[in-house]
């Protein structure tokens, strides 16, 4: 889809622009979502752009991404302290920071262990908040 070689990040005014957008939006958001919210504001950017800047983004460490119950990707910009895992509704997409210490403590002892570098990972850790369960169950809590 992207070819072989994304290359550097290199701020151009669309790539700025998405980047804006995604820093504007509330929680993870979706390449269309970010491309409808760009066109509305007049932004002349193509949906290519958009999927291009965020895998960009994503490989340069400035996005966690995280995948919705259909398989579509979702992106926020990365906290300032670094990468996170997160907890995602497969109902509203209420997204969560988690602690994640012991996930990280495991890949970097499975890194020295097996002998490999650059380990990279990915977490997944959907469900259904207490506001989504509460609503299928007719208002009922509880497991």
């Amino acid at each position: 889809m992207y070819g072989t070689t994304l290359g550097e990040w290199r701020p151009t005014p669309q790539r700025a622009a998405v980047l804006e957008a995604l820093t504007a939006c509330d929680g993870f958001t979706s390449a269309q979502t970010l491309h409808a919210a760009l066109t509305a504001d007049g932004v002349v950017v193509g949906l290519t752009t958009v999927y291009r800047t965020l895998h960009l983004l994503e490989a340069s460490g400035q996005v966690d991404m995280v995948r919705d119950s259909d398989g579509e990707r979702l992106y926020r910009p990365r906290p300032a302290d670094g990468h996170r895992h997160y907890l995602l509704c497969r109902r509203c997409g209420l997204s969560l920071a988690v602690d994640s210490e012991e996930v990280e403590r495991w890949a970097v002892e499975l890194a020295r262990v097996t002998g490999f570098h650059d380990v990279d990972h990915t977490l997944e850790l959907t469900g259904v908040c207490d506001s989504c369960h509460a609503v299928r169950d007719g208002g009922r809590t509880g497991a």
